[in-house]
């Protein structure tokens, strides 16, 4: 009996696609004038307005250092503001400004085009099987759905 082989190279093609993804949403989001990551963490922000540096170091999977590095920027843009807790002066709280509201709104238009790019070619039910399996995937993974951990910067 020969040995099992999957001519599908699962794996290989969601590195390949996943890579494509990444480097097209790079190309979207810098039109705006910011990085995936400065992306990521504003989406986070205006779904969690309040945030403590801290959770948002967690939840990214980045260290402190690079979470400041990338709020500096945002906070130097007018789009995001960081104040001390009152309830723990040891933490920052972390709010999207007017600016960085209108900037979202933007990004979420530059996300939904970018989305579209990749499943053009398929039908609705095909979407939802896509996206049904991906899904399953990222749980047993223990991926988030909302943002990547760990992405690089500038």
């Amino acid at each position: 009996m020969a040995p099992s082989r999957s001519p599908h190279r699962i794996a290989f093609l969601l590195a390949q696609v996943g890579a494509d993804a990444a480097a097209a949403f790079d190309t979207a989001v810098r039109e705006l004038g910011i990085t995936p990551s400065e992306a990521g963490l504003l989406r986070l922000v205006g779904r969690r307005p309040g945030i403590s540096q801290r959770v948002v170091s967690q939840q990214m999977g980045i260290g402190p250092s690079r979470v400041v590095a990338v709020l500096d920027r945002l906070e130097s843009d007018e789009l995001v503001q960081r104040r001390r807790s009152i309830e723990d002066r040891r933490n920052h709280e972390i709010t999207v400004t007017a600016k960085g509201q209108d900037l979202l709104a933007r990004l979420r238009t530059v996300a939904e085009r970018h989305e579209q790019a990749f499943v053009a070619a398929l039908s609705p039910d095909q979407i939802q099987l896509l996206g049904e399996t991906l899904t399953v995937i990222a749980e047993t993974r223990e991926l988030s759905r909302e943002l990547h951990r760990g992405t690089s910067d500038r």
